[in-house]
């Protein structure tokens, strides 16, 4: 949401603002959520139901484990999903392993169960530029790449359909401007684009592409970067290819604050809550006196994942979760 943007501003509509602050999305999802799980929140208590969706909303954690169409509707959506992907693999990034494409996707599939590879191998692009999409890449440069291709989606779509046109010689005042549905494509479409590909690595002049995006703003309705951020990464460099502006971009720090979703790269590593919360567990573990016993660690360390990841939102707790913490089948099949 803009600053202006605000119910108490009174020169904002009340249909401005639902459609701005997409209430009537998230009422709708609720409803259908409510609907599909009617008996278990019957019982639940309809007035704690919604108290509760909200709160997972506002509180980021609302996004974990569902599908990807309803992760990237709206932006605060998507810079929810992104802060969670952080949070859940700070780890990675604080040991210092370096993943591939494949091993990313994974991880976001964790996350999302139909998360697209496509996105994960557009933003490793960003990484790696000129090397192959098979190599190895830090936590830290594949987030920040990440967060700039998933958050923005549609207007990088709309600006590479700018700077091809205009390494073709074509004009591009008729700009197209991606629909949310861009990321399903045509199979003629892929073709298209991975000849397309090596392209992309061609620089023209920055000034001309500067312009052709200064244009674009006016009619772009989706997300998108600050005009100053564009223009700044542009006036860098006299001529620019594909991957260096995006480069540039990924690694901007207002463009990085204005998404609101991660800290600064020099403090991406830590999350002084989420450690606190990890000591505590540890030291439980450490002094408890039946910690060699199995079935006491057993019981520990499934705390110990319950706490460090963030919660499930509501829609997707089941009885069977709440059955199998109260088990012993597992303790017993151990000591058999």
């Amino acid at each position: 949401m803009t600053p202006e943007m605000n119910r108490f501003n009174p020169a904002v509509t009340v249909d401005e603002y639902l459609a701005e602050s997409n209430v009537l999305f998230y009422l709708s999802d609720a409803l259908a959520q409510l609907l599909e799980h009617k008996e278990e929140y019957t019982n639940f208590g309809v007035i704690r139901y919604f108290a509760e969706y909200f709160s997972s909303v506002k509180n980021s954690n609302h996004i974990l484990f569902r599908e990807f169409n309803y992760i990237r509707a709206t932006p605060h959506n998507r810079a929810s999903f992104i802060r969670v992907f952080w949070r859940c693999y700070r780890q990675i990034g604080k040991s210092g392993d370096m993943l591939s494409v494949l091993e990313y996707s994974s991880l976001l599939q964790l996350l999302c169960p139909d998360f697209p590879v496509e996105i994960v191998k557009s933003a490793a692009r960003i990484v790696l530029t000129d090397e192959s999409v098979e190599c190895l890449m830090s936590f830290s440069d594949f987030l920040y790449a990440f967060q700039l291709q998933f958050y923005y989606q549609e207007f990088l779509e709309s600006v590479l359909l700018i700077y091809q046109d205009l390494l073709s010689g074509k004009s591009p005042n008729t700009v197209i401007v991606p629909t949310s549905t861009s990321v399903e494509q045509h199979p003629c479409l892929v073709t298209e684009e991975n000849n397309k590909e090596e392209k992309r690595d061609f620089e023209m002049e920055a000034s001309t592409l500067a312009g052709c995006i200064d244009a674009l703003f006016d009619r772009f309705k989706h997300s998108h970067p600050p005009r100053s951020c564009i223009k700044e990464a542009l006036e860098e460099t006299g001529r620019v290819s594909w991957y260096s502006l995006l480069g540039s971009l990924a690694k901007h720090e207002i463009i990085n604050q204005s998404i609101g979703a991660l800290p600064s790269k020099t403090e991406v590593l830590n999350d002084p809550e989420m450690d606190q919360e990890l000591d505590k567990l540890i030291a439980q573990i450490s002094v408890s006196p039946s910690s060699n016993s199995s079935g006491s660690a057993v019981g520990m360390l499934k705390e110990v994942q319950r706490k460090a990841s963030p919660r499930r939102s509501i829609h997707h707790r089941r009885k069977m979760e709440v059955e199998s913490d109260g088990s012993t089948e597992e303790t017993d099949s151990s000591e058999n």
